[in-house]
């Protein structure tokens, strides 16, 4: 019992004694490593730290060429803005000189207008003061058609007449047009205007209104006086419809837009004819006289072909006669070279044989001269 107790207690103590060597070896265990990691740490924050020195230096040599790059471009953009503010400020000076020399332009430009309608108002005023007189506005309107004229390209006494009394009615129209076939179409210039430039004057609606149904009464009665003169006359080759020129596009659109004139015109036929329509028509005319000349022109070249026609045949017969008698002159030539001139050297031979035979040698050669 007593080894048992002594067994234990040798255990206990011997479990006391490895317990106190586990921990002093582990407190011994503990300062070594904490002694090397601190060695550890010291070198590693000591490398870092050069490592990162380096790494500043080489990031704030980058730094400084990029700021130096940076700084250049900042120069030539300030550079580039302050030629970009020159030139602003060189096209605000030249917009500036522009806009005064464009003032002055505009002002005498305004003077200029301002004495053109003023010329054009004294010119309306003798305008209307010619349109007032009868007599001026037939002039006028006969003025007009011969500008017209001559725009399409008539030429007096060749495509019209002017002012020619017809000898079967005494009439006289304004201007007579030759047609194709000794056909005439025949034209009045006159037409009236007064109450046209009343209406226009007018400043209450009722005065407006009257003038209004007035002067479409004068253009009737003169629609009725230009179917009255015969203008429309078989006896003179006329055809069956007459022109009357209103020498003003406004009064015509006036007049085709106000009533039924036009229509009634037309049924009497009569044209009116506005300067612009008047042209047209004139076209037309001068259009169908090419046409007929032009058929006319081909008549006269199919007659004349015709003609050629049969003189060619005639020739072609002579030729064929010639061609058959000089055939036959070939023929005899052919003849006489060949057959006659051999029928004629067949004695020819003979004779010089004989006289070989002979001995007969001719006076010209060397054996005749000695002959006895």
């Amino acid at each position: 019992m007593e080894y048992v107790l002594v067994f234990a207690l040798g255990v206990v103590v011997g479990s006391v004694v490895v317990l106190v060597f586990n921990r002093w070896q582990r407190q011994e265990m503990e300062k070594s490593f904490s002694a090397l990691s601190l060695d550890a740490l010291r070198r590693n924050s000591e490398d870092f730290l050069k490592l990162a020195y380096e790494a500043l230096s080489r990031q704030t040599q980058v730094g400084a060429g990029e700021l130096e790059g940076k700084k250049r471009l900042i120069d030539q953009t300030l550079e580039g803005i302050k030629g970009d503010l020159q030139k602003v400020e060189r096209l605000v000076t030249e917009f500036d000189n522009r806009r005064e020399k464009s003032f002055g332009e505009v002002t005498t430009h305004l003077r200029l207008v301002t004495e053109q309608t003023d010329k054009l108002q004294a010119t309306t005023g003798k305008l209307q003061a010619v349109l007032a007189n009868t007599r001026a506005r037939g002039q006028w309107g006969e003025r007009m058609a011969e500008d017209i004229l001559q725009l399409v390209g008539f030429v007096e006494n060749v495509n019209y007449i002017k002012q020619k009394t017809q000898e079967t009615t005494r009439s006289r129209p304004d201007y007579t047009f030759v047609l194709p076939q000794n056909l005439k179409v025949n034209m009045d210039v006159k037409f009236p205007l007064d109450n046209y430039l009343n209406y226009l004057n007018a400043g209450a609606d009722a005065d407006r209104e009257a003038f209004k149904q007035k002067f479409l009464a004068d253009a009737r009665q003169r629609v009725r006086e230009v179917r009255t003169r015969d203008y429309i006359n078989p006896e003179e080759d006329t055809v069956d419809y007459a022109l009357l020129f209103i020498p003003n596009e406004q009064v015509f659109c006036f007049l085709n837009e106000n009533g039924s004139i036009l229509d009634e015109a037309l049924k009497d036929k009569i044209i009116l004819c506005s300067p612009v329509t008047l042209f047209a028509i004139l076209c037309v005319i001068r259009k169908a006289v090419e046409v007929f000349s032009l058929n006319k022109t081909t008549a006269d070249i199919l007659s004349l072909l015709d003609a050629f026609d049969k003189q060619w045949s005639s020739f072609k017969e002579s030729m064929d006669k010639m061609g058959k008698k000089i055939d036959e002159a070939q023929k005899e030539y052919n003849t006489l070279i060949t057959t006659r001139s051999s029928q004629l050297e067949r004695p020819l031979r003979k004779i010089g044989e004989l006289k070989q035979q002979r001995g007969i040698v001719e006076p010209s050669s060397p054996e005749g001269q000695s002959a006895p």
